[in-house]
């Protein structure tokens, strides 16, 4: 495991065994959902690129709830929580948009739609949810319920991006566009088949809904940017190629179960 996965998951369990010490309530959890990477690949705000450069992702989480096993009540606890999470997402991409679709078809379009790619990340990391508009104490008692949230949080990823061209050698000026032949960010090339760390920032807006005493259902939809631009395989000399000029960033449209282990 890398080392940067190795501590932060050694800091999410010293946080669950420090909250158990407590007598904090705990809840897990497991999401799933479709994911876009916004990424080199494709036109930027088209939409054809972000629904086709789009995968899957699955997920667990672990709550720290500070207000299920606490009488004294206080704004902290009765609308805050700690949640962490470990995810696997795999998402392929193409190029979409209009120097793909442009008419005659040249040998620019044709080396744009045969490039393809993959991207798988592995993420673990946390974030602080805050919950404005129900107290924790009154959505856990009242079944049926409906708690709408917003978080901010972190997250440490192991990410592997694959590419290719369908015409053969990506290195070839014959198979791939000049603009990601030119040396970029230490690499020989705009595009790379690499493996690595990086770190990103999240932000997610979503709801809870109470289902039963012990369990709730969610529906989640989570921003996260790298702070990267390699993590889809493909980043073009920035210096010269200035619409190249964000990192690749995901959105998770997720869909889950929690459960409670205490209450």
């Amino acid at each position: 495991m890398p080392k940067h996965l190795f501590i932060t998951l050694l800091a999410v369990l010293s946080l669950s065994t420090a909250a158990s010490a407590q007598g904090l309530a705990q809840e897990i959890g497991i999401y799933a959902g479709p994911v876009t990477l916004q990424s080199d690949f494709g036109e930027r705000h088209n939409f054809d690129t972000n629904a086709g450069n789009s995968g899957f992702g699955i997920g667990i989480m672990h709550f720290i709830n500070f207000s299920a096993n606490n009488n004294r009540e206080n704004y902290f606890t009765e609308h805050f929580k700690v949640r962490s999470d470990l995810n696997f997402s795999r998402t392929n991409l193409k190029h979409f948009g209009q120097w793909v679709e442009r008419k005659p078809d040249g040998i620019f379009a044709q080396q744009l739609k045969n490039m393809h790619a993959s991207s798988t990340i592995v993420g673990l990391g946390a974030q602080i949810e805050f919950s404005p508009f129900m107290k924790i104490h009154d959505f856990e008692n009242t079944i049926g319920s409906f708690s709408p949230y917003g978080s901010l949080g972190f997250q440490v990823s192991y990410y592997s991006a694959k590419l290719g061209s369908r015409l053969g050698d990506i290195t070839l000026p014959t198979v791939t566009p000049g603009k990601y032949l030119t040396p970029s960010d230490g690499r020989a090339h705009g595009f790379s088949t690499e493996s690595g760390v990086v770190v990103s920032a999240t932000a997610a807006l979503g709801v809870h809904y109470k289902l039963t005493t012990m369990s709730d259902l969610m529906f989640e939809t989570r921003f996260q940017m790298y702070n990267s631009d390699w993590v889809d395989g493909l980043n073009p000399n920035k210096d010269i190629y200035k619409e190249n000029k964000s990192n690749d960033w995901q959105v998770w449209f997720n869909f889950g179960y929690i459960y409670y282990l205490e209450f």
